[in-house]
């Protein structure tokens, strides 16, 4: 599938479902509740849904219940927490502008996560919407209209699948920017706060031995993230003539220089 196209979905998952696999595993929330609809009985591993109750994917992370388990990125408490990253590396920042995907329902609760901090931070938060791949310039077009002074993207796949346009806007107007994933940063990008991917993927790879040894998915709990990676890009804030405090360096787990 293309990434992004969420409408693609239901079919790809009906694929699978004909094909008879023993196991499905899938990442992000909108793949997973289109592999839910599509069987009740394959066991389904999820690798990075945002909140796997709020969204229906599971009953609760410690009794999943179904055919479904997996790993859950925490990304509504995220939100906020890269939020306060970003303003402790721009500590003259107050206006913040938030990228997200309001068709994508996993979205909501991370922008709500978003406002709670902003407002303890003091911070003026704009609500950059995208709802497809059309929708990127205007979102643009309202961040400088809005006179924002720093960017947030947010994890979702349509937004990850432009991130190659989100880094180079960003670097145009000269906007420090938060990212969900390590290798924006590598890209250009000034920090990222995530979950460690490749760390999720192999403790998903667990639950599918499990399983094909014959567990049951209702029967494994859901799993947070372990471990969470601070990234910052030394040469971006150089560019940006950011002077990233020493004690926020000194708790990266990675600086690009």
């Amino acid at each position: 599938m293309q990434r992004g196209k969420a409408d693609h979905l239901p079919a790809l998952a009906a694929e699978l479902v004909g094909l008879n696999v023993d196991v499905i595993v899938t990442s992000a929330t909108p793949s997973v509740l289109a592999a839910k609809k599509a069987t009740s009985t394959i066991p389904i591993v999820f690798v990075s849904v945002t909140d796997p109750v709020a969204s229906g994917v599971v009953a609760s992370l410690a009794r999943p219940g179904g055919n479904i388990t997996g790993l859950t990125i925490l990304a509504p408490e995220l939100s906020g927490k890269r939020l306060e990253l970003l303003k402790e590396a721009v500590p003259n920042v107050t206006r913040v502008a938030f990228l997200w995907n309001s068709a994508n329902p996993a979205q909501a609760p991370q922008w709500r996560e978003a406002q709670a901090a902003a407002q303890a931070l003091g911070l003026r938060l704009q609500s950059l919407e995208v709802r497809s791949s059309n929708d990127f310039d205007s979102a643009f077009e309202a961040a400088l209209r809005e006179r924002a002074r720093a960017l947030i993207a947010s994890p979702e796949p349509l937004i990850n699948t432009h991130l190659k346009r989100i880094v180079e806007f960003a670097a145009k107007n000269r906007l420090p920017a938060m990212y969900a994933g390590p290798e924006v940063v590598d890209a250009g990008g000034l920090m990222s706060y995530a979950p460690d991917y490749t760390y999720q993927y192999r403790r998903a790879a667990t639950y599918v031995d499990k399983i094909l040894r014959g567990a049951k998915a209702a029967d494994l709990p859901v799993q947070q993230p372990t471990k969470l990676s601070l990234v910052i890009n030394l040469k971006t804030a150089g560019t940006l003539g950011i002077k990233v405090p020493p004690l926020l360096l000194a708790r990266a787990d990675e600086v690009i220089e």
